[in-house]
């Protein structure tokens, strides 16, 4: 697996953030990755997996030394490396039609809070759990709300020949404190796409609170 950094794709959501480490919109964190070995079905998506995080590990140990640098050795002693283990991630199967559903906005009050015609709703019952995919992007903890015509223009851009030749999964988050900050209050997710039409993967993280 190798990274791939100078995709259309990342040039086209600096509208949404401007950090060039992170390719976030909404809370979704987006990896484009390449493999020059055949698809392997599951294997694949795990290695997938397995690539991003190994990458995330290197970002946190990288972080904790530039902490060390800039400030002084309490406080990045205070940080530490990203931990996972990939063989206790579970995924599964998800209908397209389902992970690219796209609510309509119903109405939006005074002070910017938006209400779907969505079943799924963020409550009691949701918290810390997996949100959908639209939400996730939609609808961010802090700063830009992005409205439907985002996800959809998003994803239209990130798989330019259309859905028909997508593999999803959705994945368990209870292998890497990665999801720590998701399962405290907004939510933790990891989906892993497989695009046949370009033979490319995508994986796609969120984990925020407030």
């Amino acid at each position: 697996m190798q990274k791939i950094d100078n995709d259309i794709f990342y040039e086209y959501i600096k509208q949404y953030d401007q950090d060039s480490k992170y390719h976030l919109v909404g809370e979704v964190d987006y990896h484009i990755l390449y493999s020059d070995k055949p698809h392997d079905g599951m294997e694949s998506h795990r290695e997938a997996l397995r690539f991003v995080f190994d990458w995330l590990v290197k970002q946190s140990i990288e972080d904790k030394e530039s902490a060390r640098t800039m400030f002084n050795d309490d406080l990045a002693d205070q940080l530490h490396p990203l931990i996972y283990d990939i063989d206790k991630a579970q995924p599964s199967p998800l209908d397209r039609q389902v992970f690219f559903y796209c609510p309509n906005i119903v109405k939006t009050d005074y002070y910017g809070n938006v209400w779907y015609d969505a079943e799924w709703e963020p409550n009691d019952e949701n918290c810390g759990t997996t949100v959908p995919y639209w939400y996730a992007l939609m609808e961010p903890v802090h700063g830009r709300k992005n409205k439907p015509e985002d996800f959809k223009k998003v994803n239209e851009v990130l798989f330019p020949n259309g859905t028909d030749e997508l593999d999803i999964y959705e994945w368990t988050t209870d292998w890497s404190d990665f999801f720590d900050d998701g399962h405290e209050w907004y939510g933790a997710c990891c989906w892993s796409v497989y695009d046949k039409s370009l033979n490319r993967y995508v994986v796609m993280l969120v984990s925020a609170t407030d």
